[in-house]
């Protein structure tokens, strides 16, 4: 069974398809920076598309004149972000960035269903961590798009967690519903929700993974800790991936390992017809690199 350990398994099978990542509206070095580096590691071919005058004064410090990128003039940013959907359709990238844009002009330009990349499928962020105390990459879902998701969308968030994991190779990937507790209380709905979950995952209501909850965090990341409460699960000890309650939960969850436990991380939208490169313009180069290798690896159709 595929498991990546940590994003150099991520690098080299970004490395072994090379795509095209459309990035829109560059105006600060930090994308560009990135994007060099992604291109020196063979992971991706970057396509800048915003104002060209602005584009080619950075790439102008960074990248040496014969492998300055393709650039697409266009510095409305609304109309930069169907230029990268329609570069999509046309089969010239297979990958989109958000650039220095706000989220909401940035989503709403991807969710347009007459110009985006809306295939009718629910979207979703998903943040992978590689933290030092863990032994394998974890998936965070979802602390990044959806501010309250009810059951209905927590279906197609694991989904699309389970699709993402598959598409890097993982065979049957584990996913902790977490609560604040390991049982089933009515009086806490991320309990209920999570018992559904599992039951749904049994009967093939989301298909691809194995799915249990609730499980509390400590449950999910030890086996010790299932052994000392008497909890028997698959998922103990070993979960891939995190189902959170609410986007607060996940947001909180990922900066805390982030920047209290040194953990790396790239983040990435499923559930569009390409890969969705979605992350915060305080983010430094590297997750951005890692971002854009994990977007590369995971491929189009998202």
């Amino acid at each position: 069974m595929t498991v990546l350990k940590d994003f150099s398994a991520v690098f080299n099978l970004a490395k072994k398809h090379k795509r095209k990542v459309a990035v829109v509206a560059v105006e600060t070095s930090t994308v560009v920076e990135a994007a060099k580096m992604a291109t020196d590691e063979v992971i991706a071919l970057p396509l800048f598309i915003g104002d060209s005058a602005k584009i080619k004064e950075i790439t102008g410090k960074i990248f040496p004149a014969k492998e300055t990128p393709e650039i697409v003039h266009q510095p409305d940013p609304i109309s930069a972000v169907k230029t990268a959907c329609d570069l999509v359709k046309a089969g010239k990238a297979q990958v989109v960035m958000k650039g220095d844009l706000p989220t909401a002009l940035f989503m709403k330009g991807i969710l347009d269903k007459e110009e985006g990349l809306n295939i009718g499928r629910f979207l979703s962020h998903i943040a992978v961590l590689s933290i030092p105390t863990y032994h394998k990459l974890l998936f965070i879902t979802d602390g990044g798009l959806n501010l309250s998701p009810d059951l209905s969308a927590k279906v197609n968030i694991v989904q699309n967690a389970i699709d993402c994991t598959r598409r890097l190779g993982y065979d049957n990937p584990k996913v902790a519903c977490l609560a604040g507790v390991e049982t089933v209380d009515e009086k806490q709905q991320d309990t209920l929700d999570a018992a559904v979950l599992t039951e749904m995952a049994m009967r093939g209501q989301i298909s691809g993974g194995i799915v249990d909850g609730p499980l509390a965090l400590d449950i999910a990341v030890s086996k010790e800790s299932a052994q000392v409460k008497k909890i028997k699960s698959d998922v103990a000890g070993d979960a891939d991936i995190f189902l959170v309650h609410n986007m607060a939960c996940g947001n909180i969850l990922a900066k805390g390992l982030m920047y209290l436990g040194g953990a790396q991380a790239a983040g990435i939208v499923m559930g569009a017809s390409a890969p969705i490169i979605l992350l915060s313009r305080a983010d430094d180069a590297q997750t951005k690199l890692r971002s854009i290798a994990l977007g590369t690896a995971v491929g189009v159709n998202g």
